[in-house]
């Protein structure tokens, strides 16, 4: 089974936190050593401010732009976007795309199986250590390079996929890149020092575009397993997330001060958005290039169980700004040793690995 992209999480001697953190985020639990939470347990829900910030006039709003996306990374990790250039209509017909794929039988979704170079199709594989089980869903994972060499679908199963799918992610991508200056200004770099490391046009670049479907669920559900998908940071620079509008269930955790910490708090944050916006969101390689100004947040998405709740198929698609595999990665700061993208992927991976193998002896003590 194919394992999420989630670092290990260490247990952290918690006397030199400040009162001001442990007012907001009391009663920490060390993600890993949890028990796995059921719909059964309360979750405590709080009002965050999730900033919304406007790309518009872009080149004249600059300077401001900058201040609000550095504000909104070093407070809460997560933002959204408007304004940045995509209709609603681009994106709804991209999620048509994806419902196209996802509708595939699953023998014709087999013929691009999921690789450990990031890319093809899974079905409820994705294992986190946060819970020691696999996602309820099904993804596709797409890239610019190399690495899709036989694993786009062929066309006589979805005409016109790879053109509209590429099409999509150069957009994607341009935006990308104006965050990626924006982020840049803010820690001192040149206005291309992350856009370079991120150059979709060379064979190695990683950075992956994921269709997702969470499958749909009986009105009155209750499987017992609060999550569609487990409580888990972005190991990688940057995330843009699309959602279909009244599809909801993302829920987010801030609290994360430095990127080797990895407890998780008990007090979430529901996120809805506007059809056309895009949620934003720091990833682990951000956070360390930073030198932890930059939080890489918690979050997870929730099982339907409540009047309210939508219980459909669930569908959102994210695109994951990863560096190519030779990119330099240090901070200004020079907080942390410098490591190459490859080395960084390579790290997390097997800090994954340690991590689910330790949830999973957990679980099995407890049903002992």
């Amino acid at each position: 089974m194919r394992l999420h992209d989630e670092p290990v999480m260490e247990i952290i001697d918690r006397s030199q936190r400040s009162p001001h953190r442990d007012t907001l985020f009391n009663k920490r639990k060390v993600y890993g050593y949890n028990i796995l939470a059921t719909m059964s347990e309360s979750t405590k829900y709080v009002d965050r401010e999730i900033p919304t910030i406007s790309l518009g006039d872009f080149d004249a709003r600059i300077d401001d732009i900058t201040t609000q996306l550095v504000m909104a990374a070093e407070e809460v990790g997560f933002f959204s976007i408007t304004d940045h250039g995509l209709s609603v209509e681009e994106i709804n017909h991209m999620f048509e795309t994806s419902e196209a794929f996802f509708s595939l039988p699953d023998e014709v979704k087999a013929t691009v199986p999921w690789s450990p170079r990031n890319v093809g199709w899974e079905k409820n594989s994705q294992i986190r250590p946060s819970t020691g089980k696999p996602d309820r869903k099904e993804s596709y994972q797409l890239q610019f390079g190399q690495n899709m060499k036989g694993m786009w679908i062929k066309d006589e199963y979805l005409p016109k996929f790879r053109e509209d799918s590429l099409a999509f992610m150069n957009r994607v991508q341009k935006i990308s890149e104006k965050l990626m200056i924006c982020f840049a200004r803010g820690l001192g770099f040149p206005d291309d020092y992350f856009i370079k490391f991120h150059d979709i046009t060379r064979p190695i670049s990683q950075t992956t575009m994921r269709l997702l479907h969470y499958f749909a669920l009986p009105e009155g559900n209750n499987t017992g397993v609060y999550y569609r998908a487990g409580a888990h940071c972005d190991w990688g620079f940057l995330t843009l997330l699309f959602q279909r509008e009244g599809q909801g269930g993302l829920e987010i955790c801030p609290g994360r001060e430095v990127v080797t910490e990895f407890a998780l708090g008990d007090a979430w944050t529901k996120v809805d958005l506007k059809a056309g916006d895009i949620i934003c969101n720091i990833g682990d390689l951000l956070m360390s290039w930073s030198d932890d100004r930059f939080k890489s947040t918690f979050h997870r998405v929730k099982t339907p169980s409540e009047p309210g709740d939508y219980f459909g198929d669930r569908y959102s698609i994210a695109f994951f700004n990863q560096p190519c595999a030779d990119a330099l990665i240090q901070g200004p700061k020079k907080k942390y040793a410098m490591v190459t993208g490859e080395q960084f992927t390579a790290n997390a991976m097997k800090r994954n690995f340690s991590a689910l193998q330790e949830k999973q002896r957990a679980l099995a003590a407890m049903a002992a």
